[in-house]
């Protein structure tokens, strides 16, 4: 049985009776907030006992001595993690909950003045929350090794290139920081030297992304125009003579719809090859419609047919217009 210091036994006494009192009868209200409201949205019981946990110094317990916290060692700390951890949720009471403390541990330790400014006492007051990005889709990235993101220096910024999910925290709309994984130097003969920690604001523009949604606005209002230039000259001139018009949109709009699935498809990455999103059965439907109503290549041949047709009936034959201009002259 290990005995602990008078230190750490009056803060696990503390710990057990806000426990007993605070969190334990409170089980089945803060199951009922989460069904009940948004559950990536912190309950009004959280923030309530957050205030109480900070009224009596039961705060950022796994921070060192100098940084506003009780200075425990990691054999000290672990018998106050036991007792928080008797509620999923209890950690954040405290502000002690994963990711958040490794994340401001690291802050702590290697971020500067500026870095801890911005993001560090934020965290520490519990007014925003961080994720770390590790995972990736493609590889097997418990073993960090593994991972394919990059991390490539821009002048004065840095490019990131990659596909991240599971990131932990990151579905708290509180979080404000990213912490990102990727390699610096993916040629290290020292592969646990390749991967480099970047902050990432959660605001910034993940560029890609953006353009492929506009692209996507793209690819469907041209889409739509179409079939309304094609639906209106059906009604004024008739469908045979807007056979043209129906053979671009044959073409067209399942080629834009397969696009914009494919954009869809890449952006969530393994899974959107997966029955959870249904991303995959509309691509092969968009991809068949390019055959059912006749090939691609059937309707273009079409189109090409009709429009040179159009522009010989309004253009003078070669010869006819020399023997025009012979006799001008």
């Amino acid at each position: 049985m290990v005995e602990h210091s008078p230190k750490v036994a009056g803060l696990a006494r503390r710990l057990t009776a806000f426990m007993d009192e605070h969190v334990y009868p409170n089980e089945d209200r803060h199951v009922r907030e989460v069904a009940e409201g948004d559950r990536w949205q912190p309950g009004a019981l959280l923030d309530e006992l957050k205030a109480k946990a900070r009224d009596q110094g039961l705060w950022n317990l796994f921070l060192p001595d100098g940084e506003g916290g009780p200075g425990l060692s990691n054999l000290e700390y672990a018998p106050l993690c036991e007792i928080m951890g008797r509620v999923l949720w209890a950690p954040e009471v405290f502000n002690c909950s994963a990711p958040d403390t490794g994340n401001m541990e690291v802050l702590l330790r290697y971020g500067t003045p500026e870095q801890r400014r911005e993001w560090l006492e934020p965290l520490l007051e519990g007014r925003i929350r961080s994720c770390f990005a590790m995972t990736e889709p493609a590889v097997a990235s418990s073993d960090a090794t593994n991972i394919e993101s990059s991390i490539r220096r821009d002048g004065d910024s840095y490019v990131l290139n990659g596909r991240k999910w599971f990131a932990s925290g990151g579905n708290d709309r509180r979080c404000k920081l990213i912490i990102f994984m990727g390699k610096t130097d993916p040629h290290n003969q020292d592969r646990h030297r390749q991967q480099s920690m970047i902050l990432v604001p959660m605001n910034a523009p993940r560029t890609v992304t953006l353009e492929r949604i506009a692209e996507s606005r793209i690819l469907i209002d041209q889409a739509r125009l179409l079939v309304l230039q094609a639906a209106h000259a059906m009604d004024t001139v008739g469908n045979k003579l807007a056979a043209k018009h129906i053979a671009m949109i044959k073409v067209a709009v399942p080629n834009a719809a397969q696009r914009v699935i494919d954009y869809a498809i890449q952006a969530h990455g393994a899974a959107g090859l997966t029955d959870d999103f249904g991303l995959a059965a509309a691509f092969v439907m968009a991809r068949m419609v390019r055959i059912a109503d006749g090939p691609d290549e059937v309707h273009r041949n079409q189109i090409g047919k009709m429009e040179l047709s159009r522009w010989a009936a309004a253009t003078p034959q070669r010869g006819a217009t020399a023997g025009v201009l012979a006799v001008a002259s």
